[in-house]
């Protein structure tokens, strides 16, 4: 994956446990104040959430705008939340990793399936679960393993 992308400031660690939208709204933020997206952006995040949820399994969930929201991406990013009491999206699923998401045309697709390849390892998760840097995240995503 591509540090460019993935950088300390597109992390924050140890974020106190609170609801999914709240969760959602935080890394929509964090998005936005990295430049990648207008605030804009962050309300088609939570319309995705509540057509279909962004959990995916293994502890993770990749919030990210419907296509309808696309105007507002200004360049593609990533960001990583860390909630170490996790967030509850419902039906027992808790998320103790957020990783926001934003994708200039198809760019987001490699994100996704990177991700996708570190995160179907739950040792992985658990990694970025109880990872004590950004460092280790970086590491962690761009190469499966700290």
């Amino acid at each position: 994956m591509n540090k460019l992308i993935l950088n300390e400031g597109n992390i924050l660690l140890n974020v106190a446990s609170e609801g999914k939208y709240e969760a959602i709204e935080r890394t929509g933020q964090l998005l936005s104040e990295n430049g990648y997206v207008t605030s804009d952006y962050i309300e088609g995040m939570k319309k995705r959430e509540d057509e279909v949820t962004t959990y995916i399994g293994n502890g993770i969930s990749i919030p990210h705008g419907t296509s309808q929201y696309i105007s507002f991406i200004k360049t593609s990013g990533i960001v990583v939340l860390q909630y170490p009491e996790g967030v509850d999206f419902g039906g027992g699923n808790i998320a103790y990793i957020l990783i926001g998401i934003a994708g200039k045309n198809d760019e987001h697709l490699e994100i996704l399936s990177a991700i996708a390849l570190v995160c179907q390892d739950e040792q992985n998760v658990s990694k970025l679960r109880h990872a004590a840097t950004k460092g280790e995240i970086i590491s962690i995503l761009t190469e499966g393993d700290a």
